[in-house]
């Protein structure tokens, strides 16, 4: 084996673990990105949780969340394969028509995947911090590196979840 075969494999190596401490990192901290961005998702609009609204009662919430959980789901499958194919295929075929269907506010929800896209990027790089966890709060560590190319495809991934719900 040559030395520029050498240095291939060795970056194969260094972005499979990019991809692997990236989606651990989401995978780990997801019930906490879900719940902030539904509680941010709320706070833009408080109708949600008035009698009538998609978030009232609690079994209407905990869908949200069950929902948000699942997207955020097929993200990470997404990202660990590095092919959106299972998060089309699975998530997105027919999900702005069922939700339509069930009066879900896509722009509502749209926002919701941005904040947890906004949240998981920034967990991804490192950039979350204690204050806008609090307790909760939990610093990635582990990806050493640059982190732009899978931070952009993370990235791509929720944007493909927010264009489906346009």
């Amino acid at each position: 084996m040559g030395g520029n075969e050498l240095q291939s494999l060795k970056n194969f190596i260094a972005d499979g673990n990019k991809r692997l401490d990236s989606v651990n990192v989401i995978a780990s901290n997801a019930s906490c990105i879900v719940s902030d961005a539904v509680a941010g998702m709320i706070c833009e609009n408080q109708g949600l949780i008035q009698a009538g609204g998609n978030c009232y009662p609690n079994r209407r919430m905990a869908a949200c969340l069950r929902d948000g959980e699942i997207v955020l789901r097929y993200i990470t499958y997404a990202l660990l394969s590095g092919d959106a194919s299972v998060l089309e295929d699975r998530c997105l075929n027919g999900l702005k028509e069922t939700y339509t269907a069930l009066g879900v506010p896509l722009q509502s929800t749209g926002r919701a995947v941005g904040i947890m896209k906004a949240s998981s990027l920034a967990h991804i790089n490192g950039t979350n911090s204690e204050g806008a966890a609090g307790s909760r709060y939990k610093k990635n560590d582990m990806i050493q590196g640059d982190c732009s190319a899978i931070t952009s495809e993370a990235a791509s991934y929720f944007d493909r979840v927010i264009s489906a719900l346009s």
